[in-house]
């Protein structure tokens, strides 16, 4: 074939002849100094004098320069691939697997193998029909090299006179091939196709990059050996010298790759081998029948249980747009299609994915926003249309709530999608968001309304209304936190007695009811120790929402005192007090409290549990005065044996100890709760564990739940505990 002079070239295809030379890459940086070398004066790799350095204020006509050809990509290949970097290296694999994808994806592939080679290079192969290796109309060059020599060239252009040989495709702009050549040092071509074996290869002239010439063109597409299978493989060298230093390509990251692809299009098959030196290891190979239901089934494996099975959506629909047709800006119909799987589970992220045709698009677009928007409404609509609890509030779920724990896939698949950049991370068809939005909404308004599981759909609805009063709850506790900031500096509640310093040496002692109060305040030490009396009750954070905890006033009290948020958003580092002490009374009714406390900490500040800053204050059961001496005992059992050891000798024995019960703290002195609750000399205080909150939350479940059954038997096997004189009946 004769050299074509229509289209200036900066990589021209050369003769295969020879063995292939592992010594390119690193003969290639020195050949590039000879060719630029004539610092200081010394002659150039031709022997001619070096130009004159341009006059930087320069600036006429002979300043406007063309870059033709590939050139424009060696310059600025960031507007091609994004970068330089791994994620620039990584494109060029992207480009050639996702031509392979798009035969598959036209019916014609059934398998891809993407292979890192020891010598620096990469192979992409896919059993396709083979690129076409006859000449395109008007040209006298293989339509081999047209593809991976000149830009804006291939068979993927949905318009013309001849139409498109993809339906849909992910390469669109007709310069992946052709970007991956220019930015490689060497590229060999191999077709399978019309009964025989072809070969092209490319090659970097170095001099070509300061005046243009120095190639060699000789076009020849080499017939190797006869064949009935059809294929496309390609194999390049990347040019290091336009890459970061670090840049490496990434093994994982095709592996991911591929497998997303397998299931974009059900029953491809692609293997991915790493022949590196240091790699081993056996091939990745991945296959998918189920589609964007398995790839659900995947992404929702580590999300938590299922709420749902996976919801299958199909549709589609058709949009007008303007394309030059032969030169003349024409209105045509297009088609798109749309597939989706859906899942909730438990958890509380969001993990959806998005295509188009093919090609990942991380920054969502149109596809998504039409996606999104149907979700919200369908939820709102029909899931918690009818639901009393938001009713009475007014409450609508937003997206957030909508999409609590989803793992989702979407793709679309239409000709000649328009994306925002070349990178092709983002959708920018208008048309595709309605298309998208009607399609969801009908198959989630009918599978909410009868064709869902009936367990399933109760059990999102309940998920999506709690994670609605969440927000709600949250949105009032930040209502709360504004209007105790406007209440004082401080914000703090008007019952705490707050001690004068904060931080880890200090503590926040609770004490139960005004009458504990007046003698903890009286005995505290206020320098470090704060004193907050629960005067109401305490809510059962075992059994209520988020909503009624904030709205409790006991809660919101200790919350605002403690002064390091709520739940989630605890933060222990941001708590006034270096330690919670729970001082209760040493009855049932203290016992009970105590629990209700603990649930409270364990449910929305269980920091301070792992921590160890929570504890119990021991307050004494009984007390006795023998001469000058006070005694107490904390128990039954200890009294016993107190009483025993002061009767020895004494006239009447243990019946002349009188023992005083303390019903609560409020009968204490302040002499006394000091002695035995406030003083860190004498006090005795119990570190509260979180196994200690978990099985003071599990032990009201059974006392004060539902199961009244439960109830009977924990009752019957403590009875022997329970002094029929202590219960108050």
């Amino acid at each position: 074939m004769a050299a074509s002079t229509d289209v200036p070239r900066l990589f021209d295809p050369v003769s295969a002849s020879g063995a292939e030379t592992a010594q390119v890459r690193e003969a290639a940086p020195t050949v590039a100094r000879e060719a630029k070398s004539g610092g200081n004066g010394s002659p150039t790799a031709t022997g001619e004098s070096p130009p004159p350095e341009p006059d930087a204020g320069h600036y006429e006509a002979d300043s406007i320069q063309t870059l033709e050809g590939l050139e424009a990509v060696r310059k600025r290949p960031g507007m091609y691939i994004g970068g330089t970097g791994s994620d620039g290296l990584m494109h060029l694999v992207w480009e050639l697997i996702d031509n392979g994808v798009d035969e598959a994806a036209a019916g014609h592939a059934r398998r891809i193998d993407v292979t890192f080679g020891g010598d620096g290079s990469v192979t992409v192969r896919d059993d396709g029909r083979g690129i076409p290796v006859g000449c395109p109309p008007g040209r006298d060059v293989s339509a081999v090299e047209v593809v991976f020599s000149e830009l804006h060239a291939g068979g993927k252009f949905g318009s013309g006179t001849n139409g498109s040989a993809y339906g849909a495709s992910g390469g669109l702009h007709g310069v992946g091939a052709s970007v991956v050549n220019a930015l490689s040092e060497r590229m060999r071509v191999e077709v399978g196709r019309d009964g025989h074996v072809w070969r092209l290869d490319f090659s970097e002239r170095l001099a070509g990059r300061r005046d243009g010439d120095g190639f060699t063109p000789t076009h020849d597409l080499q017939r190797l050996k006869p064949t009935r299978r059809t294929f496309t493989q390609v194999r390049f060298w990347p040019d290091w010298e336009l890459f970061d230093e670090a840049a490496a390509f990434d093994y994982a990251a095709t592996c991911e790759r591929v497998r997303l692809m397998c299931h974009l299009v059900p029953g491809l098959r692609a293997t991915v081998s790493d022949r590196r030196r240091g790699a081993g290891g056996e091939p990745f190979d991945f296959r998918s029948e189920r589609g964007l239901g398995g790839l659900v089934a995947e992404l929702a494996g580590g999300a938590g249980a299922a709420v749902t099975r996976i919801i299958d959506v199909s549709g589609g629909g058709r949009f007008e747009e303007k394309v030059p047709v032969d030169g003349v800006l024409t209105t045509v119909e297009r088609e798109c299609s749309v597939s989706a799987a859906l899942q909730w589970t438990d958890g509380y992220r969001s993990n959806v994915a998005s295509f188009v045709n093919t090609i990942p698009t991380p920054s969502g677009g149109t596809h998504l926003a039409g996606f999104e928007r149907a979700l919200t409404r369908a939820v709102n609509d029909v899931l918690l249309d009818g639901s009393k609890k938001l009713a009475r509030s007014g409450e609508r779920a937003g997206r957030e709530e909508v999409q609590e724990g989803l793992v989702a896939a979407l793709q679309v698949v239409l000709p000649e999608p328009q994306f925002r950049g070349q990178t092709k991370q983002e959708l920018g068809t208008p048309a595709v968001q309605s298309i998208v939005y009607e399609a969801v909404k009908s198959a989630l308004t009918e599978w909410f309304g009868s064709e869902g599981p009936r367990s399933n759909v109760t059990a999102l609805r309940a998920k999506i209304s709690d994670a609605v009063e969440a927000k709600a709850a949250s949105r009032q506790l930040q209502a709360d936190r504004r209007k105790a900031s406007a209440l004082g500096s401080t914000g703090l509640p008007d019952k705490l007695a707050d001690c004068r310093v904060h931080g880890p040496d200090s503590e926040l002692v609770i004490v139960e009811g005004e009458s504990a109060a007046g003698p903890a305040k009286a005995g505290r030490n206020a320098h470090n120790v704060a004193i907050l009396p629960l005067r109401g009750k305490l809510v059962n954070a075992a059994k209520a929402s988020l909503r009624q905890v904030l709205e409790n006033a006991e809660a919101q009290a200790l919350f605002r005192s403690v002064g390091a948020g709520v739940g989630a958003d605890f933060d222990s580092g941001a708590a006034r007090y270096g330690r919670i002490v729970i001082l209760c009374d040493a009855d049932v009714d203290g016992s009970h409290i105590r629990c209700l406390l603990l649930t409270l900490i364990h449910a929305y500040m269980r920091p301070l549990l792992t921590e160890g800053r929570v504890y119990a204050a021991q307050p004494p059961l009984y007390t006795t005065r023998v001469g000058k001496e006070t005694h107490r005992a904390f128990s039954d059992a200890e009294r016993d044996v107190i009483g025993a050891r002061l009767a020895k000798g004494r006239r009447g024995g243990t019946e002349a100890i009188r023992w005083q019960r303390f019903k609560g703290l409020g009968e204490m002195n302040t002499d006394e709760l000091a002695h035995c609750a406030l003083d860190p000399a004498t006090r005795t205080l119990r570190r509260i564990t979180v196994a200690d909150a978990a099985e003071a939350r599990k032990l009201l479940d059974v006392l004060m739940g539902s199961d009244v059954a439960q109830r009977r038997d924990y009752i019957g096997r403590h009875s022997s505990l329970v002094d029929p004189a202590t219960l108050d009946i």
